[in-house]
């Protein structure tokens, strides 16, 4: 081979390498309003047999102040929701905020905490409930109207088709000095649940489909669960964690308990203008293209009104990674 074909032939590997070196990078988007920088202050006036005060009640998106006790509706493209919400329970007006806007650097992060909200009207009242702090896409119905079936409150997922690997964000965390979560509904007393609380990230990925009397299916196409056994002394940043597709009950990753199929627990309205309850009866061919996305950050774990009051998750820069 003369000097001359050896140096063309170096010339298209180096091309080539190049060329692979590029296609290879992974591309990242950012969640809208994931740079959690604008928020929505909603100042709700609480009803006068409980004090009548005024609560900073925050929502995720363009940046505005909104007075008054009207429902809250997602607004300015923001496809985030909270558990914040303001509550209307036998005629008494109330907030609950678990969801904060926190300065960090040059912008703002979310700060999710674990709370106690309380509520007592001598002869009418007497709610002491736990709230956990959660921010997810999708809405939250307002107003809030009694403590049993909460998830019924939430519309969880929005449309998309896409397919990242992976999600990645910026966090930092802070767990409760307690051995054992309690469980608070708001009726009955406040009880111990075995276990330490554990902040917690999960994304699905889903096939919807409805049938003709509005009920609604789906069949589980990406999971990712992150769940933190630790508080960090400082901010996590860019942590990436994979998106694992199609069936994974025999992966080594698999926890049933946090990634298994639901059938509860999670609802939609359907074509009808029904809240009904999103059926997840199955896992979906790892190619199959999604029709939902569901994304949650949570400070507690194990389901509504349970988790351990002092618990915190800091959330910065939301992102979906794609390799291309």
């Amino acid at each position: 081979m003369s000097n001359t074909q050896l140096n063309r032939l170096l010339g298209l590997s180096l091309i080539l390498f190049l060329c692979i070196g590029l296609k290879a990078q992974p591309r990242v988007e950012e969640i809208p309003f994931g740079d959690m920088n604008q928020w929505i202050t909603r100042e709700i006036k609480e009803s006068g047999v409980i004090g009548g005060k005024t609560q900073q009640v925050f929502a995720i998106g363009p940046t505005e102040k909104i007075v008054g006790n009207d429902a809250y509706e997602n607004k300015g493209g923001s496809p985030w929701a909270t558990s914040n919400v303001m509550a209307r329970v036998m005629g008494v007006t109330k907030t609950s905020v678990s969801v904060f806007p926190e300065k960090r650097d040059n912008g703002y992060c979310a700060r999710l905490d674990t709370r106690m909200e309380s509520v007592k009207v001598l002869g009418l009242l007497d709610i002491t409930v736990l709230a956990s702090g959660s921010m997810y896409l999708g809405k939250m119905h307002e107003p809030i109207t009694g403590t049993k079936d909460p998830d019924k409150n939430l519309q969880m997922g929005i449309p998309f088709t896409k397919k990242p690997t992976a999600l990645q964000y910026d966090y930092k965390v802070r767990l409760a000095d307690r051995p054992n979560r309690i469980r608070a509904t708001g009726f009955g007393r406040i009880t111990d649940v075995d276990g330490k609380d554990r902040p917690i990230v999960m994304l699905l990925l889903q096939k919807r489909w409805e049938d003709e009397k509005g009920n609604v299916f789906a069949k589980r196409i990406g999971t990712m669960v992150e769940v933190y056994y630790g508080s960090t002394k400082d901010w996590i940043n860019d942590s990436t964690n994979t998106i694992m597709y199609g069936d994974i009950s025999k992966s080594p990753f698999y926890v049933e308990s946090m990634m298994g199929l639901q059938e509860t627990d999670r609802y939609t309205i359907n074509s009808k203008g029904e809240n009904v309850l999103v059926q997840e009866v199955g896992w979906a061919d790892e190619d199959e293209t999604p029709t939902h996305l569901l994304l949650q950050f949570a400070s507690s774990h194990g389901g509504a009104y349970i988790g351990s009051p002092g618990n915190s998750l800091w959330v910065d820069n939301v992102r979906l990674v794609y390799n291309e």
